[in-house]
């Protein structure tokens, strides 16, 4: 049982004052960590979706934490690059990338794809 949360949605990474993100989409399973002002601690999956202003952020800063507090998933969306870029934290770190015209398998949910050639991206 996990709860989709889309943006904007403050999550307290780190169940701190200091990590205050707010990701694109974001999975929570463990919903003790649904708080009244957002999420107290790491969702179990976030996607991002790249502009030109967030493009550092996203790709590295928000790569490191996301990893360090514990998120097992992390999809980056870079529709400027026609790529999805799938970071697994989950058992092995893995890195994969995806065209738009490719099905993503969530690694971390059996059941979960997303068939980005179904999706209208403009």
């Amino acid at each position: 049982t996990c709860k989709v949360l889309p943006a904007p949605l403050d999550v307290q990474l780190d169940c701190d004052n200091r990590t205050m993100i707010q990701p694109d989409i974001s999975v929570i399973c463990q919903l003790d960590r649904l708080v009244e002002k957002g999420v107290y601690g790491a969702p179990d999956f976030c996607i991002e979706i790249v502009s030109l202003s967030s493009r550092s952020r996203d790709y590295i800063k928000k790569v490191s934490k996301y990893q360090i507090a514990g998120v097992r998933e992390y999809w980056i969306v870079d529709i400027a690059k026609n790529r999805i870029t799938v970071y697994n934290f989950n058992h092995d770190y893995s890195i994969e990338e995806y065209s738009f015209t490719d099905t993503v398998k969530a690694g971390i949910y059996e059941d979960l794809s997303i068939d980005f050639s179904e999706i209208n991206i403009l």
